[in-house]
Order: structure tokens, then sequence, then C-alpha cells
């Protein structure tokens, strides 16, 4: 069995067809799905799908695309919507330097915002960077100080220096379709060296569609093109990685487990 730890399934692409959608992938393997959120106004909608399918679990979260729409989002409203039993992650949040959607320290300040409700939850918070790696690291050590607290960078597509930073604090990394392109050489070495005991595997469905899928909408079933193209990686075989992930999984999300 494999877990999809990041997917949208209220997206467009998705949420047209959720049913089959769900169907397609746990027929392909998939026991599990973690549904992302990145704005207020989804919540209820992404907790819904996690109430109404048992294979499903929630994130509660804004985006940093979409910090400057949340720039007076607080703790309370996070710790509130956590208390759900469905809801096992604090996310997706981070700092997106890429696209600048938002203003960069308004980004910082709801980043640091989430990390604090993952400290005191101890719900992980699923972490998004891009062209970011200086700040994120700076702003996850100096959070780490005030206390710990569980996280996970998700879609990883930095450097293998960012890579050990982030093990170094802690923290668990996901791999996302990106891995199986060819212009991924730098992601792959990074994927064939991560400690076992902090991989896992996602889609980030309905984008990044890994090969041989490429060019289509992303599903969750595709998961276990992915968690196969890493399992050659790593030399072990896709039931080993499925099993590897999956414990993972459950190991960091631990309220998925109850």
């Amino acid at each position: 069995m494999l877990i999809d730890s990041h997917c949208h399934l209220e997206y467009e692409g998705l949420v047209e067809d959720q049913a089959a959608v769900l169907a397609r992938a746990r027929e392909a393997g998939i026991g599990g799905f973690l549904n992302i959120s990145t704005r207020r106004r989804e919540w209820d909608r992404v907790v819904g799908t996690a109430e109404r399918e048992d294979d499903v679990w929630a994130s509660i979260g804004i985006h940093p695309h979409e910090a400057d729409a949340h720039a007076d989002l607080g703790e309370a409203a996070l710790l509130e919507a956590a208390e759900h039993p469905k809801v096992i992650g604090i996310g997706e949040t981070g700092l997106d330097y890429y696209y600048d959607k938002s203003d960069r320290e308004t980004q910082q300040a709801l980043f640091r915002t989430h990390l604090s409700v993952a400290r005191q939850t101890g719900l992980p918070v699923i972490i998004h960077t891009r062209d970011a790696e200086e700040d994120t690291i700076r702003i996850v050590s100096e959070e780490m100080e005030k206390g710990a607290f569980p996280a996970l960078i998700h879609c990883f597509t930095a450097s293998s220096e960012f890579a050990s930073a982030m093990l170094d604090l802690g923290l668990s990394i996901s791999l996302s379709g990106i891995v199986t392109f060819k212009n991924a050489r730098d992601i792959q070495a990074v994927a064939g060296e991560l400690p076992s005991d902090r991989l896992l595997v996602e889609t980030d469905s309905p984008f990044l569609a890994p090969v041989p899928h490429r060019g289509r909408t992303c599903e969750p079933a595709y998961t276990a093109d992915t968690a196969r193209f890493v399992a050659g990686l790593r030399d072990v075989s896709p039931e080993e990685l499925a099993e590897v992930t999956t414990r993972n999984f459950y190991s960091l999300f631990r309220k998925a487990a109850t």
C-alpha cells in the first residue's frame, strides 16, 4: 500500500469526478490520501471530503501565494480548525520567491504563524518552498529554537545543501512526480540518498504528473509511478519503498493512526 501524502482533491481536474479519481487510485494500490488546503475558503470542502471518505485526511493552512489575502489570519483560526479529528496536518505554508504573488514579509509572518500552531498542536507542518532556501532554513531554525515541531518539505525541488539542513533539523522530505523528469538529475541524486526513515511520496495532483503521464492531469493513482521510479533510484523493490514510505507517513502524521 502507498499513501499520497499531498494532493488537492478539491481542485479543478479532480473535484469534477472525485469519486472516480479516488476509485482509480485505490485500484492502483493507494490506500490513503492527505487532502491539502491552500486558502481559508477551502477548509470546509477539504475537511468535508475527509469526513466522507475513510481513507482521506485533511490539512488546514494558507499557501504563500495567498498570504496577502490572509495577512490577518491568526493562530486562533488554525488552532480551532486543527481540532477536527480528520485534520492531521498544518499547511501547506511556506515561502515562494519564484512567483512572488504575495509580499515576502507577509509570507514570512504567516509561515511563522503556521509553525507556531504546529508546535502547539504537535501536528506536522507541510512546507512549500521555492527559490527561498536561505529564508526557509533561517525561519525553521529560529522557530525550532522556541520548541521543536514536526515538519515536512513537500514536493522537494531544492538543493542537496537545503535537504541536508532540513534533515539536520529533523524534517522529512516528500518527492513528487518531478523526480521522474529528465532534467531532474539533481533531485534524483538527493532522492537516492535520503535517509529511509525520512522519505515520503506524493503527487501534488492535479499538478506535476510523473513520467509516463506527462501532459495529463495528475491523479493520486500516479503515486505508484513516482514510487516505482524512486525505488529504482534507491535500488529497492517497489514493495519495500511502499512499506517504508507508508510507515514514515504514519510516524509523521500520528493523528492519522488514531
